[in-house]
């Protein structure tokens, strides 16, 4: 018994080690730099601030040859900006650029917005070349040229596809001083143009123009018959980069416009980050003390697998180098709740192990052995959403996503695994007793088939009340929904002001007036942020130059910060495959979770009754979202299919007890077993949705407002979630098998 006691308490002081271990990790990181904590998580741009921009191509279907040369060029050129700046491609023909962490970001979308072409002209006609006043009035004619298309003067020597490579160097001048200059490398065709224009032009300037502005105009001193060409000057290291980053990425073999462009303050992230995270160990702790007050021994092990689970979540962000985003924060949080659910589900069951006479070390091993099943297929449902949220997902919702999906994964292996090690290793210690575990109580089966038709009504009613809330926001000219960009497409911007102006007074007149007379058209809308000084300004999309105007103008006016102020521009074609995809999203989920269950169960009508009571509780947020007017925007689509794999979870485990009753409950009718199954799992269900819905619950009161746009219908989902787990899909299979005159 001594030695007994003795391994449990090493092996309690080794789970201590590891989550100090991986605490310590994720807080101070391996070595003096800090490398491995959390602080050094990459974080989206909605977290660290920045620019975020999609291009599509002009061609519908580019060659992929194009299209990673295009991503190539576009990414050398913006990592000059941040070196955590990322550009990879969407679809056949659309490149998304992410530029984290910067300051200027006006500068830079104006810079990336049209990616333009370099190109290398000689002067043809004599009195052009004049370059005896000084050369920069011989530049800005060129550059005033409108293109240098004018033939008769200048001729087009050669472009950037003839350009292999352009580097800054060092040489020394005729007095030995180091200076800096930009190298020329040409392939086969440029060699041999360059060498001809040079032969012609000794004594005159080749003009580099990029994007109809000439960027350097050097003199020609000899004929250059190599393909390597030494461009002087009086530059520093940053102009000479400069030039050498223009003239080597300058050519792009594909037009590309700008389709969409976000740019989010880093205070606005700051924020943002800061209080979710505050959110999370608040909620954090209000579930462990939970889970000790209703587990008792069994929750102090799921407190300590929460911990460290929450440290190796950190530990792995931090690894496999994923972009930690708002909503994935928010998917962070959810998955603790969802965690829980889990260990739910195997202390019901040790419980009710205990009830039947079970020892408590027998009820442990049987308790942890039959949850397994339930376990395993709520879990997989909700990766089958996660999957589809990523495949159909975009920018943060990829980032939510993928969280989701670690926390799912390691949320399993703790339970499973890390608990289950915890539970022993507190029983080798001594703490034996039943009165340390609980014995489930004797339930009193609910007629829940006999009142199925109440709870069909009061299912009805909520969404028919959505659907009167749309018509009635319809015919008051607001839209059924309240869209954001995502949707309808146009330009947003968020704009903290000093002072509260409300927008429906006078100064709020005044400021649709300039705002107006700014951009040049009437339609605006102004909301007020509530909690804030902020205001959002939404017009139709707007390009940069007019994007920069309006916000000097509110700089000059108002003294708003411009580098707070966030802005989001989409168009309309986004908008169209957003509202698509988000159609879509939800009923791949929902086909992919049917075939699931059907093969699992090997019961159609499982899988038949699931997917109805999932459509159930999209059509109950839907009414959350008519009603409550929660914009509908990118985060729709995630929040949509968050719930369809959350509330799968309690509907499987029903659905597993239903099959085990059917096994033991010989005598029973089939209403008496389904009577019997969900009243057995009641307590699971309603302690699991509490959990989660603490969990988002917090984020909600302690969050920014665009996370709280995303958790209130969140936590309307896991509502009705719990309701449909436990009073539509049991009842449901119920009547599906009376039709089939099945027992």
């Amino acid at each position: 018994m001594k030695n007994s006691k003795g391994k449990s308490l090493i092996g309690l002081i080794l789970v201590l080690i590891v989550i100090a271990v991986c605490g310590f990790v994720s807080w101070k990181g391996v070595d003096e730099s800090g490398q491995g904590s959390a602080r050094n998580i990459k974080l989206g741009l909605d977290l660290a601030g920045g620019v975020s921009i999609t291009y599509e191509a002009d061609e519908a279907n580019p060659s992929s040859e194009d299209m990673s040369d295009t991503v190539y060029k576009l990414q050398k050129r913006v990592e000059s900006y941040s070196t955590e700046a990322e550009v990879y491609q969407e679809g056949t023909n659309r490149i998304n650029v992410e530029i984290p962490g910067v300051y200027d970001a006006e500068r830079i979308l104006n810079e990336l917005g049209n990616p333009g072409t370099v190109q290398f002209y000689e002067v043809t006609d004599a009195s052009a070349g004049d370059m005896s006043d000084p050369e920069k009035a011989e530049a800005k004619k060129a550059a005033e040229a409108a293109g240098l298309s004018d033939s008769s003067t200048f001729n087009l020597v050669m472009d950037g596809n003839d350009i292999v490579d352009a580097q800054v160097m060092t040489q020394n001048d005729s007095y030995g001083n180091p200076q800096y200059v930009v190298e020329l490398t040409m392939n086969a065709d440029g060699t041999e143009k360059f060498k001809e224009a040079t032969a012609r032009n000794i004594g005159k300037p080749i003009y580099i123009i990029y994007d109809n502005q000439v960027i350097s105009y050097p003199k020609v001193n000899t004929t250059i018959e190599n393909g390597q060409a030494i461009i002087e000057g009086n530059f520093t290291y940053e102009s000479a980069s400069s030039l050498a980053t223009y003239i080597r990425l300058g050519a792009l073999k594909l037009n590309l416009n700008e389709i969409r462009s976000n740019v989010v303050g880093a205070k606005l992230g700051e924020t943002a980050l800061v209080t979710s995270l505050k959110a999370g160990a608040v909620g954090l702790a209000i579930i462990i003390v939970f889970m000790i007050i209703m587990y008792l021994v069994p929750g102090i092990a799921a407190g300590l697998a929460l911990l460290l689970y929450v440290a190796a979540m950190l530990c792995l962000l931090n690894g496999l180098d994923v972009t930690l985003t708002l909503p994935g924060i928010a998917g962070i949080i959810l998955s603790i709740g969802m965690a829980v659910d889990a260990n739910v589900i195997i202390f019901t069951r040790i419980r009710e192990e205990i009830a039947e006479g079970q020892s408590v070390r027998n009820a442990i091993r049987i308790g942890f052995k039959k949850a397994r099943s339930a376990i395993l297929d709520g879990n997989i449902t909700t990766l089958i959403a996660a999957a589809v949220l990523y495949i159909k997902g975009s920018g943060t919702i990829k980032g939510f996503s993928v969280t989701l999906a670690l926390g799912i994964v390691l949320s399993m292996f703790t339970a499973l695994v890390i608990t289950h090690f915890i539970v022993n290793i507190l029983y080798g210690l001594g703490l034996t007793s039943e009165k340390y575990y609980g014995k489930q109580k004797e339930r009193k089966v609910f007629p829940f088939v006999q009142k199925a038709k109440l709870f069909y009504i009061v299912s009805a009613v909520v969404i028919i009340a959505g659907f009167v809330g749309m018509g009635l926001n319809h015919s008051k000219g607001q839209g059924a929904m309240n869209y954001s960009l995502d949707f309808t497409g146009g330009t947003s911007m968020t704009v903290p002001f000093n002072e509260n102006i409300d927008v429906t007074g006078d100064e709020g007149a005044k400021l649709l007036n300039t705002i107006t007379d700014t951009i040049g058209t009437g339609d605006v809308q102004l909301q007020n942020v509530q909690g804030s000084n902020d205001i959002v300004v939404k017009t139709q999309v707007l390009d940069n130059e007019t994007r920069g105007k309006l916000k000097d103008t509110l700089a000059e006016k108002y003294g708003v910060n411009e580098a707070i102020i966030e802005e989001q521009s989409i168009s309309g074609v986004v908008s169209d495959e957003m509202q698509k995809d988000a159609v879509l999203a939800v009923v791949i989920a929902g086909i992919c979770m049917l075939i699931y269950i059907w093969f699992r169960f090997k019961d159609i009508k499982f899988g038949a009754s699931a997917v109805l009571a999932l459509l159930h509780d999209v059509l109950c947020v839907l009414t959350v979202y008519a009603l409550v007017r929660i914009p509908v925007g990118n985060t729709f689509i995630a929040c949509m299919l968050t719930i369809v794999g959350y509330s799968i979870n309690a509907t499987i485990v029903i659905f597993d007890r239903i099959r085990e009753n059917r096994q033991t409950m010989y005598k029973a009718s089939l209403d008496e077993i389904v009577n019997a199954s969900i009243s057995q799992t009641l307590s699971r269900s309603i302690n699991t949705s509490l959990t989660t819905f603490i969990s988002v619950f917090v984020l909600y009161i302690m969050g920014v407002a665009s996370i709280r746009e995303f958790a209130l219908p969140l936590m309307a989902g896991i509502i009705a979630g719990a309701w449909s787990s436990i009073f539509i899909t049991g009842t449901l299979w119920y009547q599906m098998k009376k039709i089939g005159n099945k027992n």
